[in-house]
């Protein structure tokens, strides 16, 4: 009877194990289905439950329709608060001149002739400048950078020498702005308005990703002030040849390609990340093609706003060649409408650069595809005296050529 007894209680602690592990396990499970999805688990769901919807066309359940709700409110919340902040921030840059009065009037061409006696009606028009009156002649976009006025735009939004720019903020307000320098080497330029303003930060250009969003800022077609377009990063380091009505041509190296819509007008306004960081400066867009715009680097934009606090003026180095890149280094050549390869009296000149010399080496680093002599000189300082290896006639010659400061 004792044996029997043992066996039944063996058997019974048998069966408070099962019943206990079951019971946990319906309450575990009964937890976790109670508890949050993880983000990419909830996000995986929503790219399911929506392809799910494209095939049955069928409506999305309460909470899933909770979540893609949630996620789009999130992301417009967030747009619409940097639009708020960064608003005060972006102007209209506009130009104005004084532009002939021209108005036209009749006269008989024979006034003292028989034929103009017998005509009497007969009459001509003419043309006549009655003074002059100002007017405004372009407009552009452009936003603070600091809270003391300074303005970054584009350089071919100010290119009238002769004409007279003011801003125009969100508010509506006009105000007198002096363009304290153009940059040399690319399309951008400093004006200074007087007072203190809201500004935008300028965010390291460097981090941008293909993909991340980028919001655009600006006086979209010179007319709608302000206006906002949402877009992507599409692409880095692109180098375009771009051209504005009489600025003339220009190259661009290095920019940004975005999606968001760039407009006439729009040049110069800030292309923002999701933190309301200027990432770059709105340049130009594509003819002839939809959404593909441009942007200079706002790491582009720093030098030169830190050159005209210190210096009052955007200082670059300046060597004097026009050049192709050959297998081996950078050739130098004629321009297209035959420039000179070595420009009369430069630094290239002096340090006696010829056409055809091919040049290997800059500073002592090989010059390359990914290391061009643009950007090599672009490193160094006006003023530095620079060791420069070339390849004249089957011969390596080293030459020495001290940079001078790069004019407008």
């Amino acid at each position: 009877m004792e044996e029997l007894n043992k066996q039944q209680f063996i058997v019974l602690v048998i069966l408070v194990s099962f019943v206990s592990s079951l019971f946990t396990g319906i309450v575990t499970v009964s937890l976790m289905n109670q508890a949050p999805s993880p983000i990419t688990q909830t996000i995986q769901k929503v790219i399911e439950r929506s392809a799910s919807l494209e095939n049955s066309q069928q409506p999305l359940q309460k909470e899933e329709a909770k979540e893609l709700e949630i996620g789009a409110l999130s992301r417009d919340v967030l747009i619409g608060d940097i639009v708020n902040r960064v608003s005060p921030a972006v102007v209209s840059v506009i130009a104005t001149k004084d532009i002939p009065v021209i108005e036209k009037y009749f006269v008989n061409p024979f006034p003292d002739d028989l034929f103009g006696k017998i005509f009497p009606e007969l009459q001509i028009p003419q043309y006549r400048q009655n003074g002059t009156e100002k007017r405004q002649v372009s407009s552009g976009s452009g936003f603070f950078v600091s809270e003391d006025g300074f303005v970054v735009t584009n350089k071919h939004v100010v290119a009238d020498r002769d004409a007279e720019y003011s801003i125009i903020t969100n508010d509506g307000k006009t105000m007198p702005v002096k363009v304290v320098a153009r940059d040399p080497l690319h399309d951008m330029a400093v004006l200074k308005a007087d007072g203190k303003f809201s500004f935008i930060a300028l965010g390291n250009s460097d981090s941008v990703k293909i993909g991340q969003t980028a919001i655009a800022i600006g006086n979209a077609l010179g007319e709608f002030q302000n206006t906002v377009s949402i877009g992507v990063i599409s692409g880095l380091k692109r180098n375009v040849i771009a051209s504005s009505g009489g600025a003339g041509v220009e190259e661009l190296t290095d920019v940004i390609q975005t999606d968001a819509a760039i407009n006439p007008g729009n040049s110069g306004g800030p292309l923002l990340n999701f933190k309301g960081e200027a990432i770059g400066l709105n340049t130009a867009v594509a003819q002839g093609a939809q959404n593909i715009g441009f942007a200079l680097p706002t790491n582009q934009i720093t030098k030169g706003i830190d050159d005209i606090k210190i210096h009052g003026r955007i200082i670059y180095p300046f060597l004097g060649v026009r050049y192709a890149m050959v297998e081996n280094g950078a050739e130098l050549q004629k321009g297209p409408n035959g420039e000179p390869a070595v420009v009369d009296g430069s630094p290239a000149y002096k340090a006696g650069l010829k056409e055809k010399d091919i040049i290997l080496e800059f500073s002592g680093k090989k010059v390359t595809g990914g290391t061009p002599l643009a950007k090599l000189i672009q490193e160094r300082k006006a003023g530095e005296a620079i060791n420069i290896k070339i390849l004249r006639d089957g011969a390596e010659v080293i030459l020495q050529a001290t940079l001078e400061e790069r004019k407008e």
